[in-house]
């Protein structure tokens, strides 16, 4: 009985790893941490013009908000529960509203060109529609129906 057991516990905890493994690789399919990881190079990439002491700060907070973007997408991606991918979506919508302001900042201080602060404004902001709509899928769809959402490439 034990011995009949244990290989049931096995092949139960072989499945669970298997799915888990199959989670943690989906991030890559979905769109929204395409063009967030997109987006956060894009802010590197200006954020290493910008000079100055008196901006290391900004600086600083606008390469964590957008790394932290498609972070909290590949984090909940690997959650077992809708209610947990939901969750690290929201961190994800936070960073990005966040990113949101420190470019506002940075245009208002001219701290980065005008058509820099556009374009990385208006990529933020598709982000954050995406993960909108990410955010009810997950939370009306089971976890399998998630990859069928609009933020996942068929």
């Amino acid at each position: 009985m034990e011995k009949r057991l244990s290989i049931e516990f096995k092949r139960c905890l072989g499945q669970v790893e298997e799915w888990y493994l199959a989670a943690v690789s989906d991030f890559k399919k979905l769109k929204v941490w395409r063009k967030g990881h997109a987006l956060a190079l894009n802010v590197r990439r200006v954020a290493a013009a910008i000079r100055g002491p008196d901006n290391a700060g900004l600086r600083t907070q606008m390469l964590r908000a957008s790394m932290s973007i498609p972070t909290n997408i590949v984090e909940g991606a690997g959650q077992v529960s809708h209610r947990e991918f939901a969750r690290f979506i929201r961190f994800a919508l936070n960073s990005a509203a966040e990113l949101e302001y420190h470019l506002i900042v940075a245009r208002d201080t001219k701290a980065i060109p005008v058509s820099d602060v556009e374009s990385l404004s208006s990529q933020t902001v598709e982000v954050q529609k995406m993960l909108h709509g990410l955010l009810q899928s997950v939370l009306v769809s089971p976890r399998k129906g998630a990859k069928a959402s609009q933020g996942v490439v068929t």
